[in-house]
């Protein structure tokens, strides 16, 4: 059974059978071997409308300048300089080998994968200051469903032999790294079958795998309004650009806002000790190339558009994709 819920006000006619059927079948679940089938499921929807209340309070009668945060919350965003993504090495190694399953499975190159799977990659540095180094991987973690007929031996080589190699750099792995390979044993019950899902369970894999902070807002199911997600790709935005315009090696970006207020709150920047210039600097720059007011966000990032669908996989940042405009930095110069 598919649950669909929530508070939206629009004239769109949405056909939600066509919806929710059709994700399900693109994320692989076609076949009630595998526990799911996007063509017998139960769907129940309800939707209802958006509170009036809410809906005066941010943007009804509103220019885009004046347009209100959407809910009260910290928003926060990171980059380090130790990925060509300016993204912690141990999300992008995650995030390649998750990619990697998925492209295994879509091409039947190993007919055994089913749909669910997890990665986790634990990275070893060197630390001088506030300056990180990552040095070699220690861990690597796959939990992958699988059909009944395939073996552990099976599944344990194949994983290290077809996904690991390709995703993971050589000169990252040696004779110490550990391998925890469906560490479970059998995971052929997978998917709704196996636990109930629930969007924005996983916000620390959708944001910077535990680096930086999180101030504890889901982004997916959310329209643009709501900082949880616009003031979080901004806060990226902001963070990325300091790095790239090589004012840090990294920095951790935090930024607040109160229901219907337009202006932030707060904002504040923290370069671990590795900024060119102080940090107070830095957030003088960030003040005059950002306008971090919600409507304003919305503007220039251009989020009013069909791109939410494809943040629900692999991330919502790091990514080299036209349509996440966040990931696009500025190049911020001193007077």
């Amino acid at each position: 059974m598919v649950l669909i819920f929530g508070e939206i006000t629009t004239k769109a006619q949405l056909d939600y059978q066509k919806i929710v059927r059709g994700t399900i079948k693109r994320i692989g679940f076609d076949d009630s071997k595998k526990g799911f089938d996007y063509n017998t499921f139960n769907l129940l929807v309800a939707i209802e409308q958006q509170s009036p209340e809410i809906a005066n309070s941010v943007h009804v009668n509103k220019s885009t300048e004046d347009i209100g945060a959407g809910d009260q919350g910290h928003m926060f965003g990171y980059a380090t300089d130790e990925t060509e993504e300016l993204m912690p090495l141990t999300h992008v190694l995650a995030q390649k080998l998750i990619i990697r399953l998925s492209e295994a499975r879509n091409n039947n190159e190993l007919t055994w994968l089913r749909p669910d799977a997890k990665t986790q990659v634990t990275v070893e540095y060197r630390k001088e200051g506030g300056k990180i180094t990552p040095l070699r991987v220690h861990t690597i973690v796959i939990s992958t469903q699988h059909d009944p007929d395939v073996d552990n031996a099976t599944i344990q080589k194949e994983l290290r032999e077809r996904i690991i190699k390709s995703a993971i750099p050589a000169h990252l792995i040696d004779e110490q790294t550990i391998y925890h390979l469906n560490p479970s044993g059998r995971f052929v019950i997978g998917g709704p079958q196996g636990d109930a899902g629930l969007t924005g369970r996983k916000i620390i894999i959708d944001s910077y795998g535990g680096w930086g902070a999180h101030g504890g807002g889901a982004f997916s199911g959310k329209d643009p309004t709501k900082v949880d997600r616009s003031a979080c790709y901004a806060a990226r935005w902001v963070a990325k650009s300091i790095v790239a315009s090589k004012l840090a090696q990294r920095v951790l970006f935090q930024v607040s806002y109160s229901i219907g207020i337009a202006e932030p709150l707060s904002i504040y920047v923290d370069t671990y000790g590795t900024g060119v210039i102080p940090d107070s600097d830095i957030l003088e720059l960030v003040k005059k190339n950002f306008d971090l007011r919600p409507g304003v966000i919305i503007r220039d990032l251009n989020l009013k558009r069909p791109i939410y669908e494809k943040t629900a996989y692999f991330g919502h940042f790091g990514r080299n994709d036209p349509d996440f405009t966040w990931e696009q930095p500025k190049i911020l110069k001193r007077d």
